[in-house]
């Protein structure tokens, strides 16, 4: 075989991040098993959604290897607390509640409040822009290194889930239902409408639009980087591999709290739509194993996934240790339940804090003690370091 018909025959390998507020540190706890195994591995697409993009982007703009790559992304979020993603500014939250009441009272009469976001993340902004070199994008496709950085927002005005895209010029982009491809340099503004939560966070500007998080519409998180060219896909999923994992709740049959009932919103948001869409793969896989040979199959082609989650619950963890979160915000946790044991899935997604998200214990538990590391000591990741991913059958994931 030639050497240009052994370039054509190498499956194209693809990492997919989905969103979670402080849930991702857990994916980095993944990349750093994978580091550990592969250091060099090369992954030359990468999508990424709501918190997820935020990790996906590091590594698609870092110059060093996968290795070096991981390794800096764990260092940054060692330091990253509640500060440095959002802020409670009482007195803008307490005048937009006033005018918001005033409206009522007068029939609507006075105009609407300017509320924009329950919480401010100018501070995360400012912590992306000082610890990613985002012209490294450009850099990594220019070298060949990278083929496609895709992440995903909404856009408010028509709810459609656009998935912005950067990299070679030769990627063909898509127009779906509800689902559409722009391609555009990525930039930190990108970054916070994709992982810009609605009512929590404010909406992002990106031209003459308005987006928020790109996990609320997205429906298929696979399809990007299937539409980009992916044969061979790694996900991460956050949620547990089995109700027996999961924590259990009290016995006592109390009405839920509010925040227990926030959480769920959040799962259905952020973890209910990568399970369904890894089963769906499965199954069309299956199906397009069973059609006789020369069948056509009007584009389709199986895709091999694997998919990595944790066997304990992550929400477990949050809520095993003190609520580490800013004054103001733990009032407002606790004014909604979030001091309770059934709040623990909802405090997750908020515990931004060293304690839970970057002391190395804590990141070795994520790996280690959640059953990832056993899996990745196979040779599957002697495979990927060969470019030649066997069927993906014995891991934690979907079943059909």
């Amino acid at each position: 075989m030639s050497r240009e018909s052994e370039q054509q025959a190498v499956p194209t390998l693809a990492l997919v991040l989905s969103g979670g507020g402080a849930r991702a540190a857990y994916q980095v706890g993944v990349l750093s098993a994978l580091a550990e195994q592969a250091p060099d591995l090369a992954i030359p697409i990468l999508t990424g959604v709501s918190a997820g993009a935020i990790n996906t982007v590091y590594l698609a703009s870092h110059s060093g290897t996968f290795g070096q790559a991981v390794s800096d992304l764990r260092e940054e979020w060692g330091r990253l607390t509640a500060n440095r993603v959002y802020a409670v500014r009482p007195l803008n939250l307490g005048r937009a509640v006033l005018r918001w009441m005033a409206n009522m009272l007068a029939f609507h009469r006075i105009p609407q409040p300017s509320l924009r976001g329950l919480m401010d993340s100018s501070p995360l902004r400012g912590f992306l822009a000082a610890c990613m070199d985002i012209e490294g994008i450009r850099r990594n496709v220019s070298a060949g290194r990278l083929r496609a950085l895709a992440l995903s927002a909404t856009r408010y005005a028509t709810g459609q889930t656009v998935t912005f895209v950067q990299g070679a010029p030769d990627l063909d982009l898509w127009h779906r239902s509800m689902r559409v491809a722009v391609r555009e340099p990525i930039t930190i503004g990108h970054l916070m409408a994709s992982a810009a939560i609605p009512l929590v966070f404010p909406a992002v500007r990106l031209g003459d639009a308005f987006y928020g998080d790109g996990s609320v519409r997205q429906t298929a998180p696979l399809a990007p980087a299937i539409h980009l060219g992916a044969d061979r896909i790694i996900a991460v999923s956050m949620r547990a591999g089995s109700p027996v994992a999961t924590v259990a709740p009290p016995a006592s049959g109390d009405y839920p709290v509010a925040a227990q009932v926030f959480g769920l919103l959040l799962h259905s948001i952020f973890l209910d739509t990568l399970d369904a869409d890894a089963e769906r793969l499965q199954r069309l896989n299956a199906l397009l194993r069973r059609l006789p040979s020369g069948t056509s199959t009007d584009g389709l082609r199986s895709i091999d996934l694997l998919l990595l989650r944790p066997s304990r619950d992550i929400g477990g963890l949050a809520g095993a240790g003190s609520i580490q979160l800013p004054r103001i915000v733990r009032f407002l946790v606790s004014s909604i339940g979030g001091g309770t044991v059934r709040s623990s899935d909802f405090l997750s997604y908020l515990m931004f804090d060293p304690s839970f998200t970057g002391d190395p214990a804590v990141l070795a538990g994520l790996t280690k003690e959640l059953g990832i590391s056993e899996g990745l000591h196979t040779p599957v990741l002697w495979a990927l370091r060969h470019r030649d991913l066997p069927e993906p059958s014995g891991f934690p994931g979907p079943r059909n």
